[in-house]
């Protein structure tokens, strides 16, 4: 919901930095570096280290910004868009475990948001693919790799949410279920707009 508002507050300065990196190093350097350092976030987070979580979280945050900017000033992949989603979806599915290890009291909550991040992620990868097949563009959140379907809960909310998180650990159980809600209503709104599109409405 507020990617495309992040997109116009972060491409220039992100663009900027890509120019002044040039190709000293890959976007896919950057990329998996990136990933790494969300590895080290979920292990932080598991041993209630939470600022150093939080700290790592932002670094991976703005790779994932930064390996977007150099591919596009370079030369974009298409090993190199694929390891970019999968990182991020794979950083998604690790964190909640990541709070469960931290305290078990936090399992059902965890496993209702691997729920709802496992149905937004296939409504999305589903919906790009057919996008692919008829020739469907978007850059509403920037120019990507793939047709990026928009919805409520999207990577700003979801970096707020584990953001809030890391701050109050003690409230991950009710913020996730809440946050899992919100999830599942962006769910339903992507179906809704992702049949209607494929209807030809």
């Amino acid at each position: 919901m507020l990617d495309s508002t992040m997109r116009r507050l972060i491409d220039p300065p992100l663009n900027a930095a890509a120019a002044a990196i040039g190709t000293k190093i890959s976007a896919n350097q950057i990329t998996i570096g990136g990933f790494l350092l969300g590895l080290v976030c979920c292990y932080a987070v598991a041993q209630g280290m939470f600022a150093a979580a939080l700290i790592f979280l932002l670094l991976n945050r703005l790779a994932d910004g930064l390996d977007g900017a150099v591919a596009r000033q370079t030369a974009p992949s298409a090993l190199g868009a694929y390891i970019d989603i999968v990182s991020d979806f794979l950083l998604w599915a690790l964190l909640p475990l990541a709070f469960l290890f931290y305290d078990t009291k936090n399992a059902f909550a965890a496993a209702i948001l691997l729920s709802s991040f496992a149905m937004s992620m296939t409504v999305f990868l589903a919906f790009a693919i057919q996008a692919e097949k008829l020739w469907l563009t978007s850059e509403a959140q920037g120019k990507k790799s793939m047709y990026y379907l928009a919805g409520l809960a999207e990577g700003t909310e979801t970096i707020a949410f584990f953001t809030f998180t890391m701050l109050y650990p003690a409230a991950f159980a009710p913020a996730a279920l809440l946050f899992a809600a919100f999830v599942y209503l962006s769910v339903i709104g992507r179906l809704m707009v992702s049949v209607r599109t494929l209807l030809g409405r």
